[in-house]
């Protein structure tokens, strides 16, 4: 049987319960309902505190059964009795470990970011055409869990070849919880696979980069127009040739870091700078959290894996239908359902072994 909350948590655990109470008292206040601001600061408070409180009550009333059950067991002279309460002791162990670990989690410091929709990026890497299909391939997998999750998914910029295949594509990502999900899919993707034109049948290994970027806000980044050099011109189609006959391709350098950003989809010369400036503003908050990363770099340990673009987070073996994530050692013989969106669990996966991680660094 697991052991229950020490008294330091139970602590933690019953001033969150005795603020939230102070929080509904306060909502139902004539002084705040009237006051809109402060209505809505006191209800973000409260929703913060909502779920790790209801959590604390289920955990509180499981303890209560165990310790009453306990005590059966150990004054009980009735056998039917005991059997009851033994059964029940086997039954909430488990319940009471799970209760303890979630309250835990809810302990954890949140990421500000996961609230954030997303801009992703998918550029082919290594392996020519083949690695430009896979690209294809893996933006296929995020659009239809997009749609599972009823997220609203917007190209914002992309190259394709003549096959189907993406050499670098820029989508926006929006929704509930878009980079808390999505935030672990930035590295590189590697699959192994028979490419539909060879012949003899060979595997060959190619690789994707994936960057998830938490979409900035203007309070997230100011951009400065006189650090933006915007050069505008004809955009053009696959081998070059001109689909446009007017300057609405836009590019954009970020004079101060060197950052460019080019947009040529829309035939708005107007739309095409809009998406451009959502991009590099999503870039360039990237590039701060980096830096801030790197002054971080020993509490950046509990993280799952280092989040670099450089390194390789998975492997998707098609001739084996075998997918490894090698930052948790996780394995699935599920492929063919995994690539057609169904990555639920696998997200889960890496959450929770996220959350692993950070506990222990507790």
């Amino acid at each position: 049987m697991s052991e229950f909350l020490n008294d330091a948590m139970r602590k933690r655990f019953e001033d969150r319960a005795l603020k939230f109470i102070d929080l509904e008292d306060k909502m139902g206040s004539p002084t705040v309902a009237q006051n809109q601001t402060l209505y809505r600061e006191v209800a973000k408070q409260r929703s913060d505190l909502a779920d790790s409180v209801a959590l604390y009550r289920t955990y509180q009333e499981t303890e209560k059964q165990i310790r009453e059950a306990k005590d059966i067991v150990e004054t009980s002279d009735d056998d039917e009795m005991l059997e009851l309460a033994r059964d029940e002791l086997a039954e909430l162990g488990p319940q009471i470990e799970s209760l303890i670990h979630q309250l835990k989690v809810s302990l954890l410091p949140k990421d500000p970011l996961d609230n954030k929709n997303i801009i992703l990026e998918i550029r082919a890497g290594t392996g020519g055409e083949e690695a430009a299909l896979f690209a294809s391939d893996l933006f296929r997998m995020y659009s239809r869990y997009a749609e599972i999750r009823r997220w609203k998914i917007e190209i914002l910029e992309s190259t394709t070849t003549g096959v189907g295949g993406y050499k670098n594509l820029v989508a926006a990502l929006s929704g509930e919880n878009v980079y808390s999900e999505m935030k672990y899919e930035s590295g590189v993707h590697r699959v192994q696979r028979v490419p539909a034109t060879e012949a003899s049948g060979r595997i060959h290994t190619s690789a994707v980069t994936v960057a998830v970027l938490p979409e900035a806000e203007d309070i997230d980044v100011q951009v400065n127009t006189e650090d933006l050099q915007i050069d505008v011109y004809r955009s053009s189609g696959p081998g070059g040739q001109s689909v446009n006959t007017t300057d609405s391709a836009v590019r954009i350098t970020h004079i101060p870091t060197g950052l460019v950003v080019i947009c040529q989809d829309e035939k708005s010369q107007l739309k095409n700078k809009s998406k451009a400036l959502r991009v590099l503003k999503a870039r360039l908050l990237d590039l701060e959290r980096s830096r801030a990363d790197a002054e971080r770099a020993e509490t950046r340990k509990s993280q799952v894996g280092t989040g670099d673009r450089s390194e390789r987070i998975r492997t998707y073996n098609f001739p084996q239908g075998r997918l490894t994530d090698h930052r948790i050692n996780l394995t699935l013989y599920q492929l063919q359902s995994l690539i057609e969106g169904d990555i639920g669990d696998l997200i889960s996966a890496l959450q929770i072994a996220f959350q692993e991680r950070s506990l222990a660094e507790e």
